[in-house]
């Protein structure tokens, strides 16, 4: 389950202040439902792509005894 600001507040500030889980939630959730998105919401889904890439990814290179190797939107 996501706890975190939401689409509205998110869509007022730029990717680069959001956060990892922030972008790995909204990732996901746009890429389910691609196929059914407008040109807008393709066009966000595609800016969220390009801030993550721009990042190196969402993926950990190294666990620990608190952090798994994914990064957890939950």
């Amino acid at each position: 389950m996501y706890i975190g600001r939401n689409m509205t507040e998110l869509s007022m500030m730029p990717k680069t202040e959001w956060k990892n889980s922030e972008l790995a939630f909204f990732h996901h959730s746009l890429q389910q439902i691609m196929p059914y998105l407008n040109a807008e919401g393709q066009t966000i889904h595609h800016e969220i792509v390009e801030e993550i890439e721009r990042r190196g990814g969402l993926e950990r290179t190294e666990a620990d005894y608190s952090h798994g190797t994914k990064t957890s939107f939950d």
